[in-house]
This record gives structure tokens, C-alpha cells and sequence, in this order.
């Protein structure tokens, strides 16, 4: 709680330096509102979210903000969270997720479990060897804790482990460091090394304008990261001395958390020291300095830190004597962009006196390490590889675009077929393309489906999309024009299930047009559909070539059930009725010729209530699909009267349960089935034919066991599982 009330502190310190007490004012209130009402704040989907566990303000800015601008100047878009304020709901607004430090937690773990289901791809960031004891422990200033800080150390070290091996990928700063965490983890590792922000090359480069350095002092830089660094600055005391001793006119400038030996009382008097200092004033302390030190006592956790001392050094143009340890040997350029030295008395001594003595030098040193830098070391130069990497690893993406998540036949079937992709592999989102207004009516009859088990769902008016999709996918003709304003989408997809021009009486008006032209897009969408019928009248009135793959059924849902058709008949009619096209009056017409005393109605709807004159003895409205098989079951006889269908599922999940079907033909049915083999077919209008297939039905024990005995073969031969593999086809 301290640190989080401390961190508050600091961040509104910073707002109201930089954008003023007002702007800091109305954030603030803004963040308040939200806080308290969560839900109405406006999403956005994007690709990568750094979760950071790192308290520390250097590390988390070097390898969360700066690695930020690296992939959005490569194209990406990106967040970031600390860990304790992270939620599962995030899962489904990024494709992928950094974990940088971050120490496990119930929450970090179950997100990464959750992770791995959806495909999402989880990477583990790390700039320093604090993920195993057998590292951690050769740190002297670790040696000399208290049990209890060791105790409490040594947990926040292990914990970082877990997470490192929970995840698939790392990214790290180091040569040692990448060879290291491959010890670790399966996946690999990427080196992606500190650089330099844009704000930090501004903020160097206004400090080398600003200071005059004083030509009769040559001031030399420590500049310590933390207190673990004291064992460091031991090397170069000696070697401090003798130059204090040759040159009175040398000083040292200390900045940050370090202890000075009493040893070096004797010269206080040229020993000038600042204490912690804010990144953004770093450039104009250090600019002051004529030469900056960077001592590393050689052990495999020092040859695994970063060369930040140089790129700070380089950005104001002060040369640097570095240890020829890791990072420092690999980078610099000994002589050129800066002096390498072996930890010894002698050399550093060597190469300290030489840079006091040679200003010429000095500044050669200087403006090499600074052009290096500049065009090597700073993000928006250098993210290509992490983006690359990022890239490389992030699962394909898809987004179907859903009318709505109301329960609907074209809804299930979408949704079938994101479920196959995402086992394949696929990193799926719905969108729920609901209005507003739609919503506010929904809410006023029923209770509306926000979420999918299984699924990531967002809202289409809630939601900001940022994100690369791979794919989007249209699922009815009102979300083709959403597809296509979509502008980070590399395919763009029709799922066609329905003539939906026909949805629509003639005299609707605009609906009816627009459906029709969805269509006849030019702007390059690819059709697919799950209709022989819809790829045939594709081709022949509009001229569009199609992918294809049949609607499959899960056995499973819809359990078989034996009939022997005495007592009461179960008669079933499924399909809302106030849709034309569904032409549910019909099959009540029908029922209205039939005997009350032999036959029980049931009527499945999936929005609207019966008709006042529906005969109707058991209502099912808005039943999860997970249980409509249920009911299929608990039926003996289905009438089925659509006028236009692409897929008519009804007749086949009668069939899967052992029922038998009466149905008008249609364009959608007549697929997979077969008057007087699995169903008994007749006209549309004819309500006598109706009545008398009912009754023969009814009547005929060997025609009713022919058909469900084909029935059932033909349920088989529909199932989803033998699908599976053209539906990934068609989406590739």
C-alpha cells in the first residue's frame, strides 16, 4: 500500500509538471469515474500488453516503455499494466503478452493458463540474472542481508522463475542472459538490447547545449544503479587515488545510491555527489562530466547486465572506461567508441590517465560512442527484430463478426466453426456487432448474451479495434460493411449462410437492397459458405466464386432416444414467428387439423413469443444450445415449414435423436434430405398434404422405422469431427 500511495505521489508529480495542475485535474477526475464505473469506459483490442512486475522506475523504463515505442514504430500497437492490477478480462483485448519481472501470482498464473488456451502467446522479459538462486546468491550485497530480507528476496526469485518457465518465449538483453534463461525455457530467446528513447536523445541533446563545461576541471562520473553496485566502484579506488594524487585539478561526481569508503575522506573536498537522480534530469548531471566510469566485478550475474552506462554516456557525448566484461566487451569498440580495461589496478589507472591527460581524445571518444548510439541504440531504429520476433511467434488471428451473441441457427454455426479453428491453433475473437439501439431494446424483454463460455467476446460499440487481424469474417450481410472498415486486416471474409435478400419482404425498403448487395462486393472479400444451394445461386446471379464446407451436427448434444409412438405424440415446431421466412404460421395450421387428445405441442422459438392463436401446450424460448438437443429428444414428430434455408438443422437434430421430420422443401434442406428415405417431404401451403404425412407418420410403424433408421445414418455421416479439417481449409 505505501509503495502504491509513493508511486501515485510520483506519477501526479510528474503530470502536473509536465501538462499542469488543470490537465492533472481532469485526468484525475477521469480516472476516478472510471474507476468506479468500469464497464463504461470504452475499450481497445490491441496487439501486445507488457505486464510489469518490476518496481524499480529504470528497469521497467528501459524494457517496458521503451520497448512500447520500439513496436509502435514497427507498426504494433501496445499497453501496459502493472501485475497486481491485472485481470482475466484482458485476455481478450491483446494478442499476445510480456510478461517483464514479474513474479507469479494466482492471477499471473491462471492469465497464462487461460493464455494458452486461446492461443494467445505469452513471452517472458528479463534484463537482469534474478531468477535463480544459484545466480542471485553470488551478489555480495545479497550475502549480506538479514535472514529474513533474504528470506523475502530469495521468494521474489523463485516466484520470477515460475513465470519464466510458465511462458513460451523469452526476451532478454544479453548474450549471457539469452544463454542463460535457455536453461529455462523451450521456446526461444530473443536478444533485444537497451536502447535509448526518443524523449532521452531530446532530453541529451538539450544538455549538451546547456552545459558549459569548466575547461580547468576534468570531472570523471560514477553513476551507481543501486546499492548492489558498491563491490563495483570498489575496483576503481585505488586507481581513483593515485589520479586525485597526479592531477589536483581531477574531481568525482557520484550520482545515485552508493556508499564512499572512508577511504576517500581525505579528498571530500573533490568529491561531488547528487544522490538519486530523475532519468530526465540524468542527461544535464552527467553532461557536466569529462569522463564516465563503468566498473563491473566479473561474475557470470555482471556478464549478464546491460551497456546502459554507455548509451547514457554516449547520448551527452562523455567517453566511457567500462570493465571488459559482458555486455561492455561485445558492444564497445575498445578505442574507438570507448576504453575497454581488465580489472586491475594497473590498467584502469592506465586508461583513466590517459583520458585526463588528453582532451583530444576525449572528445574523439565522445562523438564516435555518440553517432553510434544515435543510429544503433535508440527505439525507433531498432524494434525491427522485436517486432519480427513478436510477430513471428503470435498465433493467426481471426475475428468473427457476429450480428449478434443472441442464439440464433447462423450464430451456432459460427460459432462452431471459431471453436474448430481456435483447437487448430487460431487466436479467435467474436465481435459482437450489436447497436446500441438494438441493445437498449433487448435489455427491455430479455436478458441479453454479453459473453460465450469459451470465447472471447467483445463489443464492436464498446471496443476501439487497434490490433492486426489476420482475418475478419462477415457472418450476415449486416457485417460485411463492418468487415470491410476495418483497415489493419489482411483477409477479409463473407460467410454466406443464407439468401438474405429474401429475409425481407418485397416494400421493406432498405434492408432488403443492402442485403442483396452484400452480394455483389468489389472491393475483394472471399465468399465461403456451408450451402451447396447458396454456392450454386452465388455463381449463376452473382457471378462470385466460393469456398465450401457443410454444416456438421455433435452427436453428443443430441443424445438418441427410442419412440414407440403410444400414448400422447410429442409434436414439435421450431422457428420464430414473426419471420416470414420461417413460415411458422403454416406448421400451426397444420397442427390446427390435428387431434388435441393424441398430439402435445411444443413450440421452440429463439426470440418471439406464439401467436394469441398458436395452439400450444410447452413453450421453449431462448434455450441454450448446449440444451436444445434435449428437447429434440423429448419429441416424437418435427414440422418444419421454413420457406428459405440455407442449412435447415432442425430435420437433422430430430433425426440424430431418433425422431422423424415433416418438412416443406427448400433449397437448405434438400442437401441431406430425402422425401420418404429420412423425412417425409410436402408442398408448401398444402396444409392437407401436411396433415396426412403427420398421420402417416403416425400410422406407418415400417415407413416411420425406415426413416429414422436413414435418418441416423445420415446424422453420422454429418458429424462435426469429419469436418474439422476443411473448415481450417477454407480459412487458410
Amino acid at each position: 500500500m505505501i509503495r502504491r500511495i509513493n508511486n501515485l505521489i510520483k506519477k501526479s508529480t510528474l503530470i502536473i509538471k509536465d501538462d499542469g495542475a488543470l490537465r492533472f485535474a481532469k485526468r484525475a477526475a477521469k480516472y476516478a469515474y472510471y474507476k468506479k464505473f468500469p464497464d463504461r469506459k470504452n475499450k481497445e483490442y490491441k496487439d501486445i500488453l507488457f505486464i510489469n512486475g518490476c518496481t524499480l522506475p529504470h528497469p521497467e523504463r528501459y524494457r517496458v516503455a521503451h520497448q512500447i515505442e520500439q513496436l509502435i514504430s514497427q507498426g504494433l500497437t501496445a499497453d501496459s499494466v502493472f501485475y497486481d492490477r491485472l485481470s482475466l478480462d484482458q485476455l481478450k483485448y491483446y494478442r499476445g503478452f510480456v510478461f517483464f519481472r514479474c513474479p507469479i501470482t494466482d492471477t499471473v498464473r491462471d492469465f497464462i493458463k487461460q493464455a494458452n488456451y486461446f492461443n494467445k502467446t505469452c513471452f517472458f522479459d528479463i534484463d537482469d540474472l534474478v531468477i535463480d538462486q544459484k545466480y542471485t546468491d553470488s551478489i555480495e550485497y545479497v550475502q549480506k542481508m538479514s535472514d529474513e530480507d533474504k528470506r523475502l528476496y530469495n521468494d521474489g526469485v523463485n516466484r520470477m522463475r515460475e513465470t519464466l518457465t510458465l511462458c513460451s518465449h523469452a526476451i532478454t538483453t544479453t548474450t549471457q542472459l539469452q544463454e542463460e534463461l535457455q536453461k529455462y525455457i523451450k521456446g526461444q530467446v530473443l536478444i533485444n538490447r537497451n536502447v535509448a528513447s526518443d524523449e532521452m536523445i531530446s532530453r541529451s541533446n538539450a544538455a549538451i547545449k546547456a552545459v558549459n563545461k569548466d575547461e580547468d576541471k576534468v570531472i570523471i562520473g560514477y553513476f551507481s544503479g543501486s546499492i548492489t553496485h558498491n563491490e563495483d566502484f570498489d575496483l576503481v579506488i585505488p586507481s581513483l587515488i593515485k589520479i586525485f594524487d597526479k592531477y589536483p585539478h581531477v574531481y568525482l561526481k557520484i550520482a545515485g545510491i552508493l556508499d564512499i569508503p572512508d577511504i576517500l575522506e581525505p579528498y571530500k573536498d573533490r568529491i561531488i555527489t547528487s544522490g538519486f537522480v530523475d532519468w530526465r534530469e540524468l542527461p544535464m548531471v552527467m553532461a557536466e562530466c569529462s569522463i564516465a566510469l563503468a566498473p563491473l566485478v566479473d561474475t557470470i550475474f555482471n556478464r549478464a547486465k546491460s551497456e546502459n552506462k554507455w548509451i547514457e554516456a554516449a547520448l551527452v557525448k562523455v567517453p566511457i572506461i567500462a570493465s571488459e566484461v559482458g555486455a561492455f566487451s561485445e558492444k564497445v569498440e575498445n578505442c574507438s567508441t570507448g576504453i575497454l580495461v581488465k580489472n586491475t589496478d594497473k590498467e584502469w589507472f592506465k586508461a583513466m590517465d590517459l583520458l585526463v591527460s588528453d582532451s583530444a581524445l576525449r572528445g574523439k571518444l565522445a562523438d564516435k560512442a555518440h553517432e553510434e548510439i544515435i543510429h544503433n541504440y535508440s527505439t525507433v531504429y531498432t524494434g525491427y527484430n522485436l517486432a519480427s520476433f513478436i510477430r513471428k511467434h503470435l498465433a493467426r488471428n481471426i475475428g468473427f463478426i457476429l450480428p449478434s451473441t443472441d442464439i440464433s441457427g447462423g450464430v451456432i454455426v459460427a460459432l462452431k466453426h471459431a471453436d474448430v479453428l481456435r483447437r487448430h491453433g487460431w487466436d479467435v475473437t467474436l465481435i459482437d456487432a450489436v447497436s446500441k439501439h438494438a441493445l437498449k431494446i433487448a435489455k427491455k424483454t430479455y436478458s441479453y448474451r454479453y459473453e460465450l463460455p469459451g470465447f472471447n467476446v467483445v463489443a464492436m460499440h464498446k471496443t476501439k479495434m487497434k490490433a492486426f487481424f489476420d482475418t475478419q469474417v462477415a457472418t450476415l450481410w449486416s457485417t460485411v460493411e463492418l468487415v470491410k472498415k476495418q483497415p489493419n486486416v489482411r483477409n477479409r471474409l463473407y460467410f454466406v449462410q443464407n439468401f438474405e435478400t429474401d429475409f425481407y419482404i418485397p416494400g421493406t425498403g432498405e434492408p432488403r437492397f443492402l442485403a442483396n448487395a452484400s452480394y455483389c462486393d468489389q472491393s475483394g472479400i472471399r465468399y465461403i459458405t456451408m450451402s451447396l444451394w447458396c454456392q450454386k445461386w452465388l455463381k449463376d446471379v452473382f457471378h462470385k466464386e466460393s469456398e465450401y464446407v457443410s454444416n456438421g451436427i455433435d452427436l453428443e448434444l443430441y443424445p438418441y432416444r427410442e419412440r414407440d409412438f403410444t400414448g400422447k405424440i410429442k409434436l414439435l415446431i421450431e422457428g420464430d414467428s414473426k419471420s416470414e421466412y420461417k413460415n411458422t404460421d403454416e406448421a400451426f395450421r397444420i397442427v390446427e387439423r390435428l387431434d388435441p387428445d393424441k398430439f402435445e405441442i411444443l413450440y421452440l422459438s429463439y426470440r418471439k413469443e406464439p401467436k394469441d392463436w398458436y395452439r400450444v401446450d410447452r413453450f421453449y424460448n431462448r434455450i441454450a444450445p448446449e440444451k436444445v438437443g434435449e428437447v429434440y429428444a423429448s419429441c416424437d414428430i418435427l414440422i418444419k415449414t421454413s420457406i428459405v434455408e440455407s442449412f435447415s438443422y432442425p430435420p437433422l437434430e430430430m433425426m440424430a435423436t431418433g425422431g422423424v421430420s415433416v418438412v416443406v422443401p427448400n433449397g437448405g434442406n434438400v442437401e441431406y434430405l430425402k422425401d420418404d428415405y429420412n423425412c417425409l417431404f410436402y408442398r408448401q401451403g398444402d396444409i392437407d398434404a401436411g396433415v396426412a404425412a403427420v398421420e402417416k407418420l403416425l400410422n406407418d410403424k415400417k415407413l416411420r422405422d425406415k426413416i429414422i433408421k436413414n435418418g441416423q445414418k445420415t446424422a453420422q455421416a454429418y458429424q462435426w469431427s469429419k469436418l474439422e479439417q476443411r473448415i481450417v481449409d477454407i480459412y487458410k
